[in-house]
């Protein structure tokens, strides 16, 4: 239907960081679009510019920049804006004070304790958002049925707003907060954010708060319970700051706006867009919710002009711009997450699911140790690429223009210095000579019969460059949908953004999608999509019911309310009751997980044992069993927030129909384009001179004002009535690959490899039943070589890197023949190349036709909760020998003939409690789900790498394997070389555990070979303890410390220990007996071996060396946490305070769910102050933690540090032990020691003191040590959505 003609101009615009998109209706129908620098040193504003143009224009009478512009024609005015991305981005927000409960003054500092990338030996963790922190005296717990509190009973109770009660334990003290706010206004800081705990179910204590800081001054005060209301302090604390960082800033900019028309648009609607895809107006958008208010409007966009409901088929959105790539998905809803980070910050608020993967046409070029990489690094918007004319480096833009696939004379001329000049296709070519030449001159094996390999043209390599983007780009889309399980290749491929056109077919046809949709107004869709988007209005409160009969009536209420709220500020806004619908939705999990899914009743109508709003239930177990393949039947459900998105339809509708022209398409040019097969005659066409009776076989290029389309051969365009063109993807012919290498498959087959892996944690994932597998994330999968070598491997938990080869080896050593197809192995013995026994590895061999052997293996290794032992959780901090630590497995048939054998495990698994004063497991249920799970990941792996050998063969497979791993090799043989350059061919080190066990290590380094023997001669012998560590440990941490110390992304495989003979003594800590105690080993002293081997090569000072490891827990309820402390500081950087390093990265339990689930109240979480060690670079300081206890308990400590301190480097002061005190209710204070289990009574508190990290250098030194070792280049994009979010909580365990 053509749409109707506006009465007014109506303006949608995209403020963008590099540029500003408008999409204007005017009077009459006339659509007007137009792109324009953000910033321009001729203009104020580039939306208010955008406006005065259209209006000069389309008026014909001059209209000037220094007048505001009349808004008397407007009829209104739709934008989204990266004002508040960019002040997050660059921290240019407003200054902000931040008030937080007495003892928790670091908590936003520390936040989950996880470091953002593992392998970075500097701890880069993006800056808090406030200056100053007040803390305030005021605390809230949560009743407890079985809480023994001494004094209790005194304590004052409230009614919270989830139906739950909590306890004062703390009034809040307003006389000496009313000081403290005022030495902050007299420092100049006007906004504040206020972060009280459980405030978001009774926010009394934090309004109070609000209200006396708005008297004295203050003009901007975001309180966490009003900006978001969930629970978890930790988020809604960073979204809190955030939104007082970011506000200001917007509302500076919305006065600005105003300020360029006359009477401040007074009387024009003006919306903004919001990061959950609504507009809101103008004096309601806010900083927290502003994030995504640019890529939002894409999603909009692609989201109404692609999705037919009649056919239902889903959407990816591709959006690809200069300098980052956004991937979506829409099937008729949009997805929404309702936590995710960006630039470091934890943002709780609804935001479409928008995960930025790579940089987009910026994307660096590198060729590295033998492998074409792409990314992460960007060139930015300035330099830019190569062709910029600004001495850029090359890029994805360059590859395309080397091929001839952009056409520079269809490009502005706003490039070079004077921004007057064409893009420059000689500048790129040359750049491409030089690097085709390091390819070409790269040493590699010889072509087939010894032949040398001939050397690659520019457009090979250039070629080569594409084709690894693009796979680079695949592997990210696949995650999205499979974690959700969908199938990618049914999917349409929505693209839109600058440079999405050129990569479009070809990464449709490597997932497997038919067709491609790239809408007409493509090269602005997040404009456009602003005028097609309607706008919401939504509420949410905190809830704690079951999702029971009982809870129904209530639960109808808070709906009710809910939506009223939202009808009438919609009603407020000028929409009828007609025009608004309500959507309610409730924030559903299992009892006992964490794995809450914000659920629509939608689909699911009412039932007499339901709510009225619908059956949340149904709606809940259909999404849970998409997602995660299975339900928990017998599980009680709980709602933890009711949430009711508001929406008032705006109706509008911007499409023309398109008349057939009735003749052929006219040819603007032909030029020759690279392909596969060389070069091509490739027609060019205008977009805006084609018709909906065309069609365009490829290979061609159609261009539009803002966008290149690449037809490649094999595909077929035509127009859509409407103008929009849609892609016909043919399969492409098949590309027949040699076993010789190729740099660029090896990249390709990389990525294919680490995809595989990647794909079977996400099937692991999601069919696991356990919190730590399903929650926590604490799995690797990985696919092995025929030998029992590792190719790939996800994610990269740094303790399990290269101790499940020593598993598969283990078991083609010890199987023999006796390895079948239809069998899968577990293990778990350190003898086998076990970690500790809770760590369960399920291997498979995999098969091919013909081959009697395997040809692959696949295996997956999980966290099991329990298996038995003295104390429950596994890991008992004073087991003597293995048996004590759960049960064993060596080479045991999990599947036999292709038969689960249950019977023959759960016997296993209880066995331990034969054993006098051990238990079986204590959780046989979760242990048999999991170990099903893992079965089924592993048949995932198997069914992806036989896809993988019926597409290429299985030499050619085998034959990249080892290739890639040969890549790995060379990568660590040139790190070694270099090493010995500057340090010499011999190191050595030394540190000792607490007991005095000592760890010795000697390096030798063969600086032309590029190899090294690690030689752990005059380690301690094993302890009567567990401190011993199995020798696939020592393996794990060496493989983690070349990594760091490589200090580039290489493939993790068998190579890394290539060049590298290891050395460890049998019979001693590091490779103790087969029934030798080894948890300790595992968690403490992994860290050790970590400690020395840096040490030896001297990149940094000691981090705390130790995780903390604390559990306690009674006949209801078990705890396991391990703790933070201080990081090591280097030759050019202070350590972290705060953080895991090394060998663990585990997320800590918010303060808030720790308090309502078990039985402790957390009295203090905040930084040791000074306990990292003195130097020129100073070291982290650990933290002070301590848990009050409310009901009896057994709490058991496993940790080290305590009496050997992290050393320093360079003349830098060691860091502080940690220290364990109990601190008894009678008054008492005890030091436990390292290690040791106690039983805790009501009112007794446990203080925790982290170690510090060592200093580096001289203190008051200001020459540069000597170390100069190469430190990764930092990214140049910033990640955020969902998948990246799932990365970070991978490698946080």
């Amino acid at each position: 239907m053509a749409a109707a003609s506006p009465a007014g101009f109506q303006f949608a615009i995209d403020r963008g960081g590099t540029f500003t998109d408008v999409f204007a209706r005017c009077p009459g129908g006339r659509v007007r679009v137009l792109k324009l620098l953000s910033e321009d040193p001729g203009y104020g504003d580039a939306p208010t510019e955008g406006i005065r143009r259209v209006l000069q224009e389309e008026g014909g009478a001059a209209v000037p920049r220094e007048l505001p512009l009349d808004a008397s024609r407007i009829e209104w005015i739709r934008m989204g804006t990266t004002v508040a991305t960019n002040a997050l981005l660059e921290r240019r927000g407003e200054r902000v004070a931040l008030l937080v409960t007495r003892g928790f003054r670091d908590l936003l500092h520390i936040g989950n304790q996880a470091r953002p990338r593992i392998f970075d030996l500097e701890v880069a963790v993006p800056e808090v958002l406030y200056e100053e922190v007040i803390e305030v005296d005021e605390r809230l717990i949560p009743c407890q049925p079985g809480c023994r509190l001494p004094g209790k009973e005194t304590l004052r109770v409230l009614a919270g707003a989830t139906g739950d009660s909590l306890l004062v334990q703390r009034p809040l003290d307003l006389s000496a907060l009313r000081r403290d706010l005022e030495g902050v206004l007299a420092r100049g800081i006007r906004s504040l954010a206020v972060l009280l705990l459980h405030s978001y179910a009774w926010p009394g204590h934090e309004q109070q708060v609000g209200a006396l800081a708005r008297e004295l001054g203050f003009r901007h005060v975001s309180l966490s319970s009003s900006v978001m209301a969930m629970a978890r302090a930790v988020p809604r604390g960073y979204t809190a700051c955030a939104d007082a960082y970011l506000t200001p800033c917007i509302q500076r900019y919305l006065e600005s706006f105003r300020a360029g028309f006359a009477r401040q648009l007074r009387d024009v609607p003006v919306l903004f867009m919001r990061s959950d895809g609504g507009l809101t107006p103008m004096r309601q958008f806010s900083g927290a919710r502003a994030i995504l208010s640019g890529p939002a409007g894409g999603v909009v966009g692609y989201a109404v002009t692609t999705y037919r409901r009649e056919d239902g088929q889903p959407v990816i959105g591709f959006d690809m711009g200069g300098t980052s790539t956004d991937v979506s998905r829409y099937a008729g809803e949009y997805e929404h997450v309702f936590e995710a980070t960006t630039a470091g910050i934890s943002i709780q608020a609804p935001q479409l699911d928008i995960n930025t993967v790579a940089a987009g046409g910026g994307s660096m070029l590198f060729f590295r140790s033998g492998l074409f990489v792409v990314g992460p690094e960007s060139a930015g918007a300035h330099p830019g690429p190569a062709c910029y004319r600004k001495g850029g480096p090359l890029t994805v833009t360059d590859a395309n223009l080397c091929l001839g696939r952009l056409l520079p004379e269809y490009f502005p001329r706003i490039f070079g210095p004077g921004e007057d000049q064409p893009l420059c296709r000689d500048t790129t070519l040359q750049a491409f000579r030089e690097l085709a030449a390091r390819v070409n001159a790269f040493p590699a094996s010889p072509g087939p019969g010894g032949s040398p390999r001939s050397p690659l043209s520019v457009e090979e390599v250039a070629m080569g460059f594409i084709r690894v983007a693009n796979e680079a780009m695949c592997r990210p889309i696949r995650s999205l949908t499979q974690a959700r399980g969908h199938d990618t290749s049914r999917h349409v491929l929505a693209c839109f953004g600058g440079a999405g056109g050129q990569h479009a077919c070809a990464i449709a046809r490597t997932l497997g999608m038919k067709k491609v949709f790239i809408h007409k107004y493509s090269g602005i869709l997040s404009a456009y999509g602003m005028a097609l988007a309607d706008v919401v209005h939504e509420a949410q409160a905190p809830c704690a019911l079951r999702y029971e009969p009982g809870a129904f009536a209530q639960l109808d209420q808070r709906i009710a309310a809910l939506e009223r709220e939202c009808v009438e500020a919609l009603q407020a806004q000028g929409f009828s009751r007609s025009q608004i619908r309500t959507e309610a939705f409730l924030h559903l999990r299992y009892e006992r997980t964490d794995c809450a899914l914000m659920c629509s009743a939608k689909g699911h109508p009412a039932t007499p044992q339901s709510c009225r709003a619908g059956d949340f239930r149904a709606a809940f177990t259909s999404r849970y069993v998409t997602e995660f393949g299975f339900t928990i039947p017998d599980r009680a459900m709980v709602v933890d927030d009711v949430r009711v998105r508001g929406t008032g339809s705006t109706g509008i509708s911007c499409e023309t129909p398109l008349a057939p022209s009735g003749k052929p398409a006219r040819v603007e040019t032909v030029t020759r384009c690279y392909f596969e097969d060389g070069y091509l005659e490739t027609p060019v066409y205008l977009l805006e001179e084609l018709s909906c009776d065309h069609s365009i076989p490829g290979p061609s290029i159609v261009i539009d004002k803002n966008s290149t389309i690449l037809i490649e051969p094999g595909c077929t365009a035509s127009l859509t009535r409407f103008g929009d063109v849609c892609i016909a993807v043919g399969s492409g012919k098949p590309c027949a690959i040699g076993t010789q290498l190729d740099a660029i498959q090896l990249s390709i087959f990389s990525h294919r490899f680490m995809s595989i892996a990647e794909q079977m944690g996400r099937i692991l994932q999601r069919t696991a039943i356990s919190t730590n597998i399903k929650e926590r994330l604490d799995f690797s999968c990985a696919l092995f070589g025929p030998d029992g070598g590792l190719v790939s491997n996800a994610p990269h938990i740094p303790v399990h890197l290269g101790a499940m080869q020593e598993t598969v080896q283990f078991q083609i050593r010890n199987l023999g023949e006796d390895l079948r197809e239809g069998d899968v192995i577990l293990s778990n013995h350190p003898c086998a190349g076990g970690s500790h026994l809770p760590d369960l590895t399920v291997i498979t061999p995999v098969f091919w036709a013909g081959v009697p052997k395997p040809v692959f293996f696949v295996a997956s290794r999980g966290h099991h909760a329990d298996i038995g032992g003295i104390t429950p959780g596994s890991m008992p901090p004073h087991s003597k020998t293995l048996r004590e630590e759960g049960a064993v497995f060596v080479s045991f048939k999990l599947v036999k003939d292709g038969v689960f054998q249950e019977e023959a495990v759960t016997e296993a698994l209880m066995a331990p409690g034969l054993i006098p004063g051990s238990s079986g497991t204590r959780n046989l249920h979760d242990n048999l789900s999991d170990l099903r799970a893992q079965v089924a990941a592993n048949q995932k792996g198997i069914q992806l790498v036989n896809e993988l050998i019926g597409l290429y063969g299985l030499q050619v497979v085998q034959a990249y394997m080892a290739h890639i791993q040969a890549n790995a090799e060379v990568a660590v043989r040139e790190m070694l070389k270099g090493f010995a350059a500057r340090w010499g061919t011999s190191v050595e080190a030394e540190d000792r555990m607490d007991d005095g066990s000592p760890i010795q290590l000697r390096v030798q380094v063969d600086p032309q070979e590029g190899s090294a023997v690690f030689d752990f001669s005059g380690s301690g012998h094993e302890v009567y303890g567990n401190c011993n560590a199995p020798r696939a440990i020592s393996l794990s941490a060496l493989i983690y410390c070349l990594r760091c110390m490589v200090g580039q992304d290489i493939p993790l495989n068998q190579g890394c220990l290539a060049p590298v003979r290891v050395v460890i003594p049998k019979g001693s800590i590091l490779d103790p007996s087969p029934e030798a105690a080894v948890v300790g080993g595992n968690v403490l002293t992994s860290q050790r071996v970590v400690d020395v081997i840096l040490k030896a090569f001297g990149v940094c000072a000691a981090s705390q060396g130790c995780m903390n490891n604390v559990t306690f827990g009674n006949e209801r309820v078990g705890y396991y946490e391990t703790v933070a402390g201080g990081a090591g500081a280097g030759p050019r950087w202070h350590g972290r305070s705060g953080v895991h390093t090394h060998m663990t990265n585990t997320r800590i339990t918010d303060p808030e769910i720790l308090e309502q689930r078990y039985p402790v109240v957390l009295r203090r979480f905040e930084l040791s102050r000074g306990s990292g060690g003195a130097g020129r670079f100073r070291g982290g300081d650990g933290v002070l933690r301590e848990l009050l206890f409310r009901e009896d308990a057994v709490l058991s400590v496993l940790s080290e540090r305590r009496a050997v301190r992290p050393y320093g480097l360079q003349g830098g002061s060691p860091g502080s032990p940690g220290l364990n005190l109990l601190l008894r209710h009678d008054g008492r204070t005890i030091n436990l020691g390292g290690k040791t289990s106690v039983p805790v009574h009501p009112g007794d508190v446990f203080h925790l003191q982290t170690p510090g990290g060592g200093g580096f250098g001289v203190p008051g030194t200001t020459e540069d040590p000597k170390d100069d070792a190469e430190l990764p280049v930092p990214r140049s994009f910033v990640e955020r959505g969902s998948l990246f979010d799932y990365r970070r909580a991978q490698e946080a365990v």
